[in-house]
């Protein structure tokens, strides 16, 4: 057997280790170029023509399959009971103030740690919006005018 397809042969069989050692598609582009260019070997192709061959198969499998299996590897995103939260109403328990780091809101009968979105002070009783959550604290906005800090 000659050298040069000993080469595109551990090539392929190295391409193809590598994908299946690894939870992402990495690698099957060049495996797949890899088996191409042993192609072009067997049909008699000179060095550059095989190394063109490879080349180009690997990266017309990359561009042509891959936005097509992001789709199958993309995770969805499942809602949970906190997603419910966001763009809730809450209650301030806590005068929030983002310079003290202070602050509590209840919302659904449970009370969170409370941080303003826009460093304004929000007293006790105020009605505030939920808009995201980071961590265990609700980041809100004011509902009815506020005292700024």
């Amino acid at each position: 057997m000659d050298r040069l397809l000993i080469l595109w042969i551990a090539a392929a069989v190295v391409f193809a280790v590598i994908e299946a050692a690894t939870a992402q598609i990495l690698t099957l582009w060049f495996c797949i170029g890899s088996i191409g260019a042993i192609i072009a070997y067997a049909l008699g192709a000179s060095l550059t023509v095989q190394i063109i061959v490879f080349v180009a198969i690997s990266l017309l499998t990359l561009l042509i399959a891959r936005p097509y299996l992001r789709r199958f590897m993309e995770t969805k995103k499942q809602p949970t009971n906190l997603d419910m939260c966001v763009g809730q109403d809450a209650l301030v328990t806590e005068r929030i103030c983002n310079l003290d780091g202070t602050g509590q809101a209840k919302i659904r009968g449970v009370v969170w740690t409370a941080r303003s979105n826009d460093d304004s002070v929000i007293e006790p009783g105020a009605k505030v919006k939920v808009l995201a959550i980071e961590g265990v604290k609700l980041i809100v906005e004011p509902i009815a005018p506020t005292t700024e800090a």
